[in-house]
C-alpha cells in the first residue's frame, strides 16, 4: 500500500524523504505484556479500522509512527477488544503506560494537553459506570457538568468532539434530544463552524444540533435544506473522466444499487492486481446494479487517461491542484482504499482488497 501525506507541501504525494518528519508517534509500555499484538486503529466517521498491528518487545515496550493527516483526529490502541483512545493534533508524540491485565481500566497518557484531557474524561466516565452503573451514569448531572466544563474550555478541540460523541451501552452521554445537552452540542458546532469550517465533522455537528433544536421547538422553521440528525451518509465527489465529462459520485449512487468507491493510483505498486479484483466484482454484479467510481491520484494525467480508457467502470482524475480535502473527508491514509456504498450511504470500508467481491456481494 502507498501511504499519503496531507500536510502542507506533501498533499497528495506518496511518502518521500522530504515528508519523513511529518509524522505523529505513539509509544509506551504494556507491563506484563511481552510479545502481545496491539492494533492501532483510526475512525472513519464512526467506523473503526486497523492501520497496523504492533508487537510489544520482551520488556512490553512498543512504538508506532504514522503520517500526519493535516487535522486533529482520534485514534485508539486495541488489545483483545479493549481500547485506549488518544488524540493526535499534528506531529506530537503520545506516551501510554498500562498493564496487560488492566489495559483499558488503569492507564496513563502523556504528550499533550488534549491527550491528558481525553484520559481524564474517560477516567471520569469509567469511575461513574463502576460506581453507579451504566444507566445511572447516563443521567449523572455532576458527571455531565464536569465533562461540559471540559468541552467548553476548548469547544473547537478534538476532545470536545470526542466527549459529545461518547456512548454508554449504545446511548449518547450528551443526548441531542435533551435541551441542555443540545446546547452543549450547539456550542461545539458553532466553535467548529468558526474555527474549523473545512473539517468533515463540522457539517455533521451543525446538522445534529439544528435538527434536534427544531425538534424541541416546533415553532422554529427548518432551514431550506432538510437536516437529518444522523452521520453523514457520504461526501460527494465531482471530477472529470478520461473524456473530460464531469461525473459525480452522487449520480452513481442514485443510479445504482451499490457502488464501489475506489481511491487509487494506476502507477502505484500492485495497481494491476487491485484492478483485477475490482474487475471480478464488476463482472459478477454490474448487471445486477453495481457500479465502480474510481478516483485516481496519479501524477501523470496523460498516462492515467491511457489506462482509464480501457476500463469499463467510471474513472475520474483528481489533480494535485485540488488539494487533499477529498482524502481527508474519507480518512484515506494510503492507496488503494476501498469503500462500498449502498442505500445512499457508506456500508463498508474494505481493508482487504481480496474481500471486495464478497463484501459487495452481500448487497445482491
Amino acid at each position: 500500500m502507498k501511504h499519503i501525506s496531507t500536510a502542507t507541501g506533501c498533499a497528495l504525494l506518496f511518502i518521500a524523504a522530504a515528508c519523513s518528519n511529518n509524522q505523529w508517534h505513539v509509544k509506551g509500555t504494556l507491563e506484563g505484556g511481552a510479545g502481545k499484538e496491539i492494533l492501532v486503529q483510526a475512525s472513519d466517521n464512526g467506523r473503526w479500522y486497523t492501520l497496523d498491528t504492533i508487537t510489544t518487545g520482551k520488556n512490553g515496550k512498543f512504538e508506532y509512527s504514522h503520517t500526519a493527516m493535516g487535522r486533529p483526529d482520534v485514534y485508539r490502541l486495541n488489545l483483545d477488544g479493549r481500547n485506549i483512545y488518544f488524540p493526535i493534533d499534528s506531529i506530537e508524540t503520545v506516551t501510554v503506560a498500562t498493564t496487560d491485565s488492566l489495559f483499558d481500566a488503569s492507564y496513563t497518557i502523556e504528550g499533550s494537553a488534549a491527550a491528558e484531557a481525553m484520559m481524564e474524561a474517560d477516567r471520569k466516565l469509567m469511575d461513574a459506570v463502576r460506581a453507579k452503573g451504566a444507566e445511572s451514569a447516563l443521567t449523572d448531572s455532576e458527571l455531565k457538568r464536569e465533562l461540559a466544563q471540559t468541552i467548553l474550555a476548548d469547544p473547537s478541540g478534538i476532545v470536545a468532539y470526542y466527549i459529545i460523541s461518547k456512548q454508554i451501552n449504545g446511548r449518547y452521554l450528551f443526548n441531542p434530544a435533551d435541551r441542555m445537552d443540545n446546547r452543549v452540542i450547539g456550542a461545539v458546532a458553532n466553535a467548529y463552524s468558526e474555527k474549523r469550517p473545512d473539517d468533515p465533522r463540522t457539517s455533521y455537528l451543525k446538522q445534529l444540533y439544528l435538527a434536534n433544536r427544531v425538534a424541541m421547538n416546533p415553532d422554529l422553521t427548518m432551514p431550506t435544506d432538510t437536516i437529518q440528525a444522523t452521520e453523514l451518509a457520504y461526501f460527494d465527489i465531482s471530477l472529470t473522466n478520461e473524456k473530460g465529462d464531469t461525473i459525480s459520485l452522487s449520480d452513481a449512487v442514485n443510479r445504482n444499487k451499490a457502488v464501489i468507491l475506489s481511491f487509487t493510483a494506476y502507477t502505484a505498486e500492485g495497481s494491476t492486481a487491485y484492478n483485477a479484483l475490482l474487475a471480478e466484482a464488476y463482472r459478477r454484479y454490474h448487471n445486477q446494479g453495481l457500479e465502480i467510481y474510481q478516483v485516481a491520484f496519479d501524477d501523470d494525467e496523460f498516462q492515467w487517461k491511457k489506462s482509464a480508457k480501457n476500463l469499463p467502470w467510471i474513472t475520474v482524475y483528481h489533480p494535485s491542484t485540488q488539494g487533499a480535502q477529498t482524502l481527508m473527508n474519507y480518512n484515506v491514509q494510503g492507496l488503494p482504499t476501498t469503500f462500498v456504498l449502498a442505500n445512499g450511504q457508506i456500508t463498508d470500508r474494505v481493508t482487504d482488497p481480496s474481500a471486495i467481491s464478497t463484501t459487495v456481494g452481500r448487497h445482491f
